[in-house]
């Protein structure tokens, strides 16, 4: 990722938001499966890894409750 974890590049915010477009679909009464299939997808997209874990570098992010990964 080219810029720093607290300017990030138009195209992450645009797969940041449409992440939590999804989550929030996925949640909503009568939410898809596909939804949540296209949170993950996007939560495992390189550039939002990469941010998570410079933002969890700088301990802006609330800490995980679990260690897995899950």
């Amino acid at each position: 990722m080219a810029n720093d974890v607290l300017n990030p590049s138009p195209q992450l915010l645009i797969t940041l938001g449409s992440a939590l477009v999804h989550a929030q679909e996925f949640f909503e009464p009568g939410g898809h499966p596909v939804d949540k299939d296209t949170f993950i997808t996007l939560m495992q997209h390189p550039d939002v890894v990469e941010w998570i874990d410079g933002m969890n570098e700088l301990a802006l992010l609330p800490k995980k409750r679990s260690t897995d990964g899950k």
